[in-house]
Formats: structure tokens, sequence, C-alpha cells
């Protein structure tokens, strides 16, 4: 077994169907795990729902369901959400829901066990509550009553309350963040967060709502009159998940997480509330907390309220999973934001997919048919020392360490351009090479040597894109008659040299990307 690497996502709320953001945030972390596999270590990939709050209660009952039937609209909404992952070829390994029996036993365990230390206390809470993102707001944060965030106006409440002492903990945070230039990343959201712990006082945090007031959620262990609040129950799952505190022999090998992959949006949440209550418990840090960039459509983030929701189940339909996999990970460096346009994916398509890599598959075993009778030929001695073929067999040899450096910063964008200069060397290889002319003039040798580099580079790019397009990687594989199982194949195996074994057959079908726009 390899080391171990847990990788997380947030948890989905489950008030609406799944869009573009949640599938970016979903296949960025897939290709993440799916990489570290391929390195050998023993991952442990968990994603899942986030199914209580008044958020749901008013959802589910704007969908039709009597109140106290939430638990039968998020069991809809979950099913749909599962339904997507799969369209997407997502390969996790374990889907939590915050309305699982032992998740809901670790959130009373731990507020029992924060209570009995001290870090929790009742007392009246007068400010704002902001529904649509279930975050408490004080009078000095929501200035004129509206929401810092969502930019909508604010409900005013006043009522008795449980708190948290986070504010006890601010130097402590403050100082470790410090220290710890990895534990949140890109390097703008740790400047943001250590801008927030400088230039202010933190608030404790109000961690119940009373039942008279929101139903739909876990009982505080010690109260029966409130249920906790969301974002407290939510944040738990990322160790309720692996274990704490029914198994704690798997939870003590998995934890702690390698990275939490989240939406910007969600970073206060994530670098200053779990990094506290998880300090209170007495565990380690997760090593990484990576939040992402948003995509935005005519210059706004996308939500629900504006309408500008994209619906990743059509552009699935429309373009094809892998496609929409490529664009999201191609087109916008992770990290920052992106601007989404259908006619962005379209080039995407058209140029990178179909122009260079489905082509390029296409044209090469055309020529393996036609100049050796669809069987690659035994290979010649001598290398190939043309410049096409020297450069094309140096980016073979370097492109796995390469990949491996793109990956462990994780730069999506730059390992997928990485790829992409290999299948722009074998493309420019072929036009520099001129393969007619040497089968015209009998250079048998030469055409050896230049198939033989082809379908390595060919066998590489397979392999290596198997992380971000799984099912492309696989359908290259079948083409080139590998008789090997891609999925089984780790990083030793893209750093050896020898794929295009003499007498392999190849099985060439239709282009894998057909063209969207002609010409």
């Amino acid at each position: 077994m390899g080391k171990k690497f847990y990788i997380t996502t947030p948890l989905y709320y489950v008030n609406a169907e799944p869009h573009i953001g949640h599938s970016y945030t979903q296949i960025a972390t897939d290709a993440i795990a799916r990489f570290h596999r391929f390195l050998g270590d023993n991952v442990y990939f968990m994603t899942g729902t986030d199914e209580h709050g008044e958020k749901i209660e008013k959802a589910s009952i704007e969908a039709g369901h009597k109140k106290g039937d939430e638990k039968a609209f998020v069991d809809e909404i979950y099913e749909r959400f599962k339904e997507l992952w799969d369209n997407l070829d997502v390969d996790y390994d374990y889907f939590i829901r915050t309305t699982d029996k032992k998740h809901k036993e670790a959130v009373k365990y731990i507020l029992k066990k924060l209570n009995k230390k001290g870090d929790i206390y009742k007392k009246k809470y007068r400010g704002y509550f902001c529904t649509p993102c279930e975050m408490f707001w004080s009078d000095f944060q929501a200035e004129g009553g509206i929401c810092p965030d969502c930019k909508r106006e604010l409900e005013r409440i006043e009522e008795d309350n449980y708190f948290f002492k986070i504010s006890e903990y601010q130097e402590w945070l403050t100082e470790y963040i410090e220290s710890h230039p990895d534990f949140i990343k890109p390097d703008s959201r740790r400047n943001e967060i250590l801008g927030l712990l400088n230039n202010n006082k933190l608030i404790d945090l109000c961690i119940s709502r009373p039942k008279n007031r929101l139903r739909w959620g876990i009982e505080v262990p010690f109260d029966k009159d409130y249920v906790v609040y969301v974002w407290f129950d939510a944040l738990i799952n990322y160790i309720s998940g692996p274990g704490y505190p029914h198994d704690m022999k798997k939870f003590k090998r998995l934890w702690p997480a390698d990275f939490h992959i989240i939406g910007k949006d969600i970073l206060r949440h994530h670098a200053i509330y779990w990094p506290i209550m998880l300090k209170a418990l007495g565990l380690d840090m997760p090593k990484t907390i990576f939040a992402h960039g948003w995509w935005v459509f005519k210059g706004e983030k996308m939500s629900k309220s504006k309408g500008n929701i994209v619906d990743p189940y059509y552009l699935v339909g429309t373009y094809g999973r892998d496609t929409f996999r490529y664009f999201l990970l191609r087109d916008m460096p992770f990290g920052l934001d992106g601007s989404f346009t259908e006619d962005s994916i379209v080039r995407r398509h058209d140029s990178d997919l179909a122009n260079d890599l489905g082509n390029l598959l296409n044209r090469t075993l055309t020529m393996v048919e036609k100049y050796f009778d669809g069987t690659i030929p035994p290979k010649p001695g001598p290398a190939d020392v043309s410049e096409g073929g020297r450069r094309l067999s140096g980016i073979i040899k370097t492109l796995p360490d390469r990949l491996k450096d793109d990956m462990s910063g994780l730069d999506l964008n730059g390992a997928l351009s990485s790829i992409w200069e290999l299948v722009n060397a074998a493309n420019k290889y072929i036009e520099d090479s001129k393969p007619w002319a040497l089968f015209k003039e009998k250079e048998e040798v030469r055409l050896k040597q230049f198939i033989h580099n082809l379908i390595e580079g060919l066998g590489l790019a397979a392999i290596t894109i198997l992380p971000f397009m799984p099912s492309t990687a696989r359908a290259m594989w079948r083409q080139l008659g590998f008789k090997e199982d891609i999925d089984k194949l780790d990083f030793k195996a893209i750093k050896r040299s020898g794929l295009s074994k003499p007498g392999i057959k190849v099985k060439k079908s239709k282009p894998l990307f057909p063209r969207i726009k002609s010409g």
C-alpha cells in the first residue's frame, strides 16, 4: 500500500439541483484523486451532501412536501447529485450525508465534548441572519442590514442561543496560519484570511437555532429545544466520514486530510471556524485548504437567485462528458475565476480535442493501417535523429516528472498544457516528417522509427489524460491495441518506454471528437 491521501469536496447543499459550480469542484477533485492513485497512493476521496437547515425546510415546502417531510425531499435531491457524479465519471470512495446516523451521532458527541470543556455557553443573540447564506451577521458586519456576501436584505432576529468561543482561539489561529504557508491556498486566499484576523476581533459563533424557529436539524444533545447550526453540523463531516469517533482506527489512518477542496465563497467557514473546532477538540489540522475561484457568466457569479445557472446535464448531453471535464479544467487556472460561455466549450472541443488530439490518433492509426497492414512493425535499431523526432522523444522523456510537478501544486490547467505540448509536438512531427514521402521513397527504417515514436507518444498521452478524461483515455488505449488495463497502470508505467511493442494490432474506430462547427 502507498501513502495515505485523503481529499474532500465540500458538502453540497441540497435545497436545489446541482449546477456547473458543483461540477467544477467535483471534477477537479476527481482528477487530483485519480492522479494520486496513479502515484500509488492509498486514496480516500470523500464527497457528500449537506441536508439540514432553514433553506432545506423552505425548499421542501416549495417542492410540495408537507412540513416534517424534509427527509423525503433531501432523498430526492441527493439522488440527483449521485446521478450527476456518475454521469461525470467521478470516482469517489465515500459519499456522506449529514442525515446519516453516524454523522449525527458524531455531531452530538462533539457538542457534548466541547460543552464539557467549557467552550460552549448560552446567551441572547441579537443581530441578523441570512437564510440563503445560512450565516449570522452582527450589526457591525452587516451595514444597513444587508448581507456582506449575497447582498440581500437580512432578517433581524433576537433569540436565546448557544455560542462557541472562537474568539479565544484567534491569536492561536493567526500564528498557525502565519507559520504554515501551505495551510490555505492559493496565497491570495491565505492573505485574505490573515487580513481578516489581523484587522478584526472574532465574534463567538452562534451554533444553534431554537426549535420554535427551525425544526429540521440535529438536536442539541444537552438541550432538546434547540437544533445545531447547519455550518457547525456540516463541517464535522470531514472527521465523521473517516470514522470519528465511532471508528478511531480508521480515523487515525486517514486524518489529517491532505486537501479540502472548496469554493472561495465558503473560505471563512473552512479557514476560521473549522480549524478552531479541530483545535478545541485536540485534533490535527488538515494539511491544505484550497479555495478555487468561481465561474462567472456575463461578469456575475452564477447563482440561482440571478437566474444565470448553467445546467451541467445540458452541457454533458450536448458536448459529451469528457469535453465538459476538459473545458472546466483547461479553460480556467485552478484558484482563479473564469468566464463561462458556451462558445468557449465549442472552441476547446474543436481546437484541442477534435483538431489536435482526435485527429492525431486518427491520422496515426490510418498510417499504421496503410503502411504496415494495421500492425505495429518491429522497431529499427537507430533512433530518429531528426529535429522533430528528437523534440518528441525529449517531451516523452520529461513529461511524467513535469506532470508530477504540475499536480503537486494543483496546477490542473498547467498539467493539461504539458500534455498538449506532447500532442502538438506529435502533430508537428507528422507534418515535418512527411511520412507519405517516406513511404513513396521506400525509406522503411525511417518510417518504422516514425510510427514507433508516434505510437509511444499517443500511448503516453492516453495514460496521462486518464485523470482528466477517463473515457477518452480508455477509448484511445483500445484503439492503440495495448493489452494492459490502463486503469491499473501507475506512475512507473508512464516513466518507462516501450509501449509501442511490435506485433500489436491497432483497432481504429470512429473519430473520438467529431467537430461541432464545420471548417
